[in-house]
């Protein structure tokens, strides 16, 4: 147990130090080129904590578990809106910007709705499928690298305020190795604090579904928690919308694209609501719901409120229960 119990605690460093670096590294590159640390979010920082979703989702494809890859892509849509999001905004609310949000959602919603047509229709996700998702992603790239250059141009943006352009700018080299190397640190504490947590739930007679819906199911999540923690507690709130949004969207397009082009699967079937596969009635209109009620506000009004923090934390709790008695 004292094995365990160490590494553990290694783990937990890990993701601490490594979060700290990797929203340094961010925010020095959002800072060195007048970027807005919202577009930083949805990119860079999201391909760099979606990594554990592709690892866990791949590699349980490729091994016949397609019902992980399926249930993580949707799952932690759900977990990084209406936890993770749903933290940074209750504890700070305020002012984002929209035309950085744009894209952003707008690719989310399309690959949504596509994700959600082929679930409801045909259950089965094929090669073709992946494909497109795959394409989506790109696509994304190309769009967000085209909206950076054209916001390049030298001036701070509203993410960028006038007050920050004194602060002292990291060289870019330094910027992108503490990103690296954070990004790094945060995919081995992640690993190693899921695993021994298991671990010590299990000699302390925790129940396998407990686990489950604890340590394994926000286990991939952890990156996305750790940067909007450590993201809010340095001030950049914009970091972290902007890296669940981005993170959301690369789950369906680079997480399920990946998995789906290796090793087609079909929607598992599990539990049962009316008669219909309870992923179909309850996880994807959760999932709609929480995106919905984080983004409409903040398009419509340029605005996130202390309010949308609680519900959507409470749509998150009330999700963890359902899927605790069913």
């Amino acid at each position: 147990m004292l094995v365990p119990v160490l590494l553990f605690i290694l783990g937990l460093l890990c993701l601490i130090k490594g979060g700290d670096w990797f929203v340094d590294g961010a925010t020095g590159i959002a800072r060195r080129f007048h970027l807005p640390e919202l577009l930083i979010g949805a990119t860079v920082v999201s391909i760099g904590t979606t990594l554990p979703e592709v690892m866990v989702s791949t590699t349980s494809a490729l091994i016949g578990h397609g019902e992980i890859a399926y249930g993580n892509a949707i799952g932690s849509v759900i977990c990084n809106t209406s936890l993770i999001a749903a933290i940074t905004i209750a504890a700070r609310p305020g002012p984002v910007d929209r035309s950085a949000l744009r894209l952003p959602v707008l690719f989310f919603f399309i690959a949504a709705l596509f994700y959600a047509g082929v679930a409801y229709s045909t259950q089965y996700f094929s090669r073709f499928v992946g494909i497109v998702l795959l394409v989506m992603f790109v696509a994304y790239m190309i769009l967000t690298v085209r909206q950076m250059t054209g916001k390049g141009g030298g001036k701070p943006t509203a993410e960028t305020p006038e007050e920050d352009a004194p602060a002292e700018e990291l060289p870019l080299g330094k910027s992108i190795l503490l990103l690296v190397v954070g990004a790094a640190l945060i995919a081995v504490g992640a690993d190693l604090l899921v695993d021994n947590g298991t671990l010590i739930a299990q000699a302390m007679g925790v129940p396998e579904s407990v686990i489950a819906l604890t340590f394994v199911a926000l286990g991939t999540s952890l990156p996305e928690l750790v940067t909007a923690i450590t993201s809010l507690a340095k001030g950049h709130g914009a970091l972290s919308l902007g890296n669940v949004i981005g993170a959301n969207l690369f789950n369906l397009v680079l997480v399920s694209g990946v998995s789906v082009t290796l090793a087609p699967f079909s929607i598992p079937q599990g539990s049962m609501i009316a008669g219909m596969n309870a992923s179909l009635v309850l996880d994807i209109p959760v999932m709609f719901a929480v995106m919905l009620l984080l983004t409409v506000p903040a398009l419509a009004k340029g605005k996130l409120y202390r309010s949308q923090g609680v519900a959507l934390l409470a749509i998150y709790a009330a999700f963890c229960v359902i899927q605790f008695v069913m």
